[in-house]
């Protein structure tokens, strides 16, 4: 059943990553983020407020969300800064890169999760870990070579530089999580994280959006695509939670699998967006999950 659960999560956070190309393409990027953001807290602010009030209803549903002290707060707060600058960066970076350059990118996240954790926790690789490494680094390299086709040259373009640094943030943040979920009730994490997002983002839109005059600003369209990116963002979590919750649930093999979902951003995307050097991109797109895989399951 978590197997079923994680390659559902995966579904799903393709069509997250869809959802977000729809709502940037030609838009204002920063009050789609927000509003986006300000969506999920919509939907869980009720839960918060039902679980003080009705722990018991909550609880037989497996939503109850339980107070947190201080000290664990500011924890929530360190996620959220961290998660939130990924954010904007890769934001920017969708609106101006095709979604079939953006999600193999942002796919070798596994990979310098890796590095980290072999700096910070001292883990060491075994022969199949290495051998994914390698392949996902050559077909990385493959990869760029193929965006040139497109005059978008990973040493010279700003945007890909954004979501590089965007997935290592991105990293950097999974790797805080295995920190923190062990200490803090996961649903208060991904509760209090998306009030919190609220709080980064708003002075951020404001200093940003309104220190520029108007006639220079980027024009905001309201799109629906928008509170769909918060939906589908919460129910891939959700997913991607609820199928760690089982006692046999590898986190290994579950992270892999949601490696998946870039194939569903990928395919959709360039049937949307008509984008181009699709057959190169997506042989290179394998090449980067086959080395993921063998370095997910090198260490299950």
């Amino acid at each position: 059943m978590w197997v079923v659960l994680a390659l559902s999560s995966a579904f799903v956070l393709g069509i997250y990553d869809v959802f977000k190309k729809l709502s940037v393409n030609k838009n204002a990027v920063l009050p789609v983020l927000f509003l986006s953001s300000f969506s999920a807290a919509v939907i869980v602010l009720p839960v918060m407020i039902g679980s003080h009030y009705f722990p018991g209803f909550f609880s037989s549903i497996n939503l109850f969300v339980p107070p947190v002290s201080l000290e664990e707060h500011i924890q929530i707060l360190i996620k959220a800064l961290l998660v939130v600058s990924s954010w904007i960066l890769s934001f920017f970076a969708l609106k101006h890169l095709p979604i079939t350059i953006v999600s193999p990118i942002r796919s070798t996240s596994p990979l310098w999760t890796l590095f980290g954790a072999i700096l910070i926790f001292h883990e060491k690789l075994n022969l199949m870990q290495w051998t994914g490494v390698i392949i996902t680094l050559l077909f990385f390299y493959l990869f760029s070579t193929a965006s040139k086709l497109e005059g978008i040259h990973f040493r010279k373009n700003k945007w890909v530089f954004f979501i590089i640094v965007a997935t290592l943030l991105a990293s950097a943040s999974g790797l805080y999580d295995k920190y923190i979920i062990g200490r803090i009730d996961r649903l208060a994490v991904q509760a209090w994280f998306s009030v919190y997002q609220v709080l980064f983002l708003g002075p951020v839109l404001i200093l940003t959006r309104y220190s520029i005059k108007k006639e220079k600003r980027v024009v905001f369209e309201w799109r629906w695509t928008i509170p769909a990116i918060a939906i589908f963002l919460l129910l891939a979590d959700f997913l991607y939670f609820y199928s760690l919750s089982y006692q046999d649930a590898m986190i290994s093999i579950v992270s892999a699998l949601r490696r998946g979902g870039v194939v569903v951003a990928f395919i959709t995307g360039a049937i949307i967006f008509k984008e181009q050097n699709i057959r190169k991109k997506g042989i290179y797109l394998l090449g980067i999950l086959a080395g993921i895989l063998l370095i997910s399951f090198g260490s299950a």
